[in-house]
């Protein structure tokens, strides 16, 4: 029941959470900042309340350790949201950010010295191609839309390859965090409720240095056209509407990856956040009418393959079926 009820929440939170992001950046592409403020504050609140028990509860992992995390953590989310500034479409993002298997690949033989199978370096080979691939064929797309504009050729196209660089940076530090947090669950054991509301608690500092925009994109959603929120009947602006619909979603998503950690194996949660994230792609692309062409298709399908072929989910599933074709053969 408990794994059930976790995978809805992932699915469902998740879903809705692309779909309000997409909103807000189409309206104003540059609301990265105060997204990612709203998301940050939300998930400290609640954590203060029901994880520290208002700041009565001490940390079982020293607080020097969760301000190394949290700098990784606010650097990657804040570069994250704001590389959608950057000309960088919604479908090229979602894939982009599927490439962090390929950065924990390179960061775990450089810094853990790990070695991996042929089977996981194949894997890695499809989805950097993937990756390739969709980068490419956006490229192109960016070339056409400026074609007799008079930014032309050149400018749109370097805005657009600092975008990649952002994201490629954030994919690598993303990484680099996961190992940091490895080796500390490993000292520690695993708090990770605690590791959540520290990760959102202590970079809300850092925010007073985005103020200007985040507070320029508060008075822009203020103005926007009011609208009755559905079920309460009150009136508010539609844009503060899309962010408290994304703060939310992003909460409930982010438990719902919490209780699947906790119930089941790191295999079953992998499979799940890649089969989400492929909805997520499909509803972009479908609902908003993002341009994807054959190609992107083709990048996105190499991705997936990649991704399930490292996870082992295909063996997995292969090595159940000939069990089971077994079993029925014996009881014939």
């Amino acid at each position: 029941m408990g794994t059930a009820f976790a995978i809805v929440l992932v699915f469902v939170g998740c879903c809705c959470n692309v779909v309000s992001l997409e909103l807000l950046v189409r309206q104003f592409p540059g609301c990265g900042n105060i997204v990612t403020f709203a998301q940050f504050l939300f998930i400290a609140l609640e954590g203060f309340i029901f994880e520290t028990k208002f700041g009565t509860k001490k940390p079982a992992i020293p607080i020097r350790n969760y301000v190394i995390m949290v700098t990784m953590f606010f650097t990657v989310s804040v570069i994250n949201n704001y590389a959608l500034n950057f000309n960088i479409a919604m479908p090229l993002h979602m894939i982009f950010r599927s490439g962090s298997l390929i950065a924990n690949m390179i960061l775990g033989i450089i810094i853990l010295k790990k070695r991996y199978t042929a089977s996981k370096y194949l894997s890695i080979a499809l989805i950097s191609a993937g990756i390739f691939i969709c980068t490419i064929m956006s490229a192109k797309q960016v070339n056409v839309a400026t074609e007799g504009s008079e930014e032309q050729g050149f400018y749109p196209l370097i805005h657009w390859l600092i975008g990649i660089a952002m994201l490629t940076f954030a994919l690598l530090m993303s990484a680099r965090m996961g190992i940091f947090q490895e080796t500390l669950y490993k000292q520690y054991g695993k708090h990770s409720k605690e590791a959540l509301f520290y990760n959102h608690c202590l970079p809300l500092p850092g925010f007073l240095l985005l103020c200007t925009d985040i507070y320029n994109h508060a008075v822009h959603f203020s103005h926007s056209t009011p609208t009755v929120v559905p079920v309460v009947g009150v009136t508010m602006p539609i844009l503060w509407l899309f962010l408290l619909i994304n703060v939310i979603t992003q909460y409930v998503c982010i438990r719902g990856v919490f209780i699947l950690t906790t119930e089941c194996a790191s295999l079953t949660v992998t499979l799940v956040v890649t089969l989400r994230k492929f909805l997520s792609l499909i509803i972009s692309i479908m609902y908003f009418q993002n341009p994807f062409t054959t190609w992107h298709w083709v990048g996105t399908a190499v991705v997936f393959l990649g991704t399930l072929l490292y996870t082992e989910v295909l063996s997995s599933v292969w090595a159940a079926l000939r069990g089971s074709g077994g079993k029925a053969k014996k009881a014939e």
